[in-house]
């Protein structure tokens, strides 16, 4: 049995934001309209050494897409100078069932993440939006400006991180990014300077409690919270989720997993009836975006399986085309 294999670095050069933006609107859609078969995903907690362990299935019959993503979190790796989160993703053929693929997951995560915000800035954003912020100098947090600068015409970055030195990496680094991403990003020294002028807010921090407070946002500010992924974890105030009009990657997903909406929640200050839709739906035109240029409009993602597997189809397809991955035999 033949198997195609992808480096982290076959990923980069395989697929662009731009490319990633498109198929994970269109998973989305497919996921909202029942086109698409997603379980929840299963976790099994490795305690001895605070990990976790996700599997993350998924199909989508409209591209012909089935595989599955293998992701580790393991925050304790950091101090042994390995990446906290680690993934593998395996395409199947449709109609053989064969292992069609194994691809780097882990920056495929970052691209599909920074993508969902994309599509979920596209459509929920002030269309003037110029400024940015971004709270987490990760990975996570350098796909999500890439992401945000593709469909808005961000002008300045602030970006804030708990620990400082990360937040200046990140402005030396994507400072000399290129297009679309700007040269002025500015190492915030607090939360409330990074947000206070910002249009777009994207979060991507491990943070059990609020990365901002809700009097610091201006007026029609956009967030998009990728963070916060267990029902301990939180990242946005609840009285912004109160006031916000909310959007999610999944209901029953949000409902399940995500802190931000769950802790709200369960003090009473939201029911279940306050978020407005999945992104899916807003993609499709069935229901509406934002409303008002005033409105503060928030979108919610765990992190879904057939973003996973809508990018990993991406990069074997282009990876057939251009001769890119290595074949090998099982």
């Amino acid at each position: 049995m033949k198997v195609k294999v992808f480096s982290k670095s076959d990923v980069k050069k395989l697929v662009i934001m731009e490319q990633a933006i498109a198929g994970v609107r269109e998973a989305y859609i497919q996921l909202s309209s029942k086109n698409a078969q997603m379980p929840l995903r299963t976790s099994i907690s490795v305690k001895k050494n605070m990990g976790i362990a996700l599997y993350m299935p998924a199909y989508l019959p409209e591209i012909d897409a089935l595989g599955i993503k293998i992701v580790t979190v393991f925050p304790e790796n950091i101090k042994k100078g390995l990446p906290a989160l680690q993934a593998v993703i395996v395409v199947t053929e449709t109609d053989t069932g064969r292992p069609a693929a194994l691809m780097d997951g882990t920056y495929l995560t970052a691209l599909r993440t920074g993508a969902a915000s994309g599509v979920a800035t596209e459509l929920l954003s002030r269309n003037d939006s110029s400024v940015a912020a971004i709270i987490g100098a990760g990975i996570q947090g350098r796909t999500q400006l890439e992401a945000v600068c593709t469909v808005r015409p961000i002008k300045k970055v602030w970006v804030y991180d708990s620990v400082q030195t990360a937040a200046k990496t990140y402005t030396e680094e994507m400072s000399v990014y290129g297009s679309p991403i700007p040269s002025d990003i500015v190492v915030a020294s607090s939360p409330a300077q990074a947000v206070k002028d910002a249009d777009v807010i994207c979060t991507a921090t491990p943070s059990t409690s609020p990365v901002f407070e809700d009097k610091d946002l201006k007026p029609g500010v956009h967030i998009n919270a990728v963070g916060a992924y267990t029902e301990e974890m939180q990242e946005i105030p609840p009285e912004t989720v109160a006031r916000a009009r909310v959007s999610v990657d999944s209901i029953s997903a949000c409902l399940e997993e995500a802190g931000d909406l769950i802790k709200p929640l369960k003090k009473g200050l939201i029911s279940e009836t306050h978020i407005a839709g999945e992104i899916g739906d807003i993609a499709s035109g069935k229901i509406p975006g934002r409303e008002s240029n005033d409105e503060v409009t928030f979108f919610k993602s765990v992190g879904l399986a057939i973003q996973d597997v809508a990018v990993a189809e991406l990069v074997l397809q282009n990876g057939k085309k251009k001769g890119i991955g290595k074949e090998v035999e099982l």
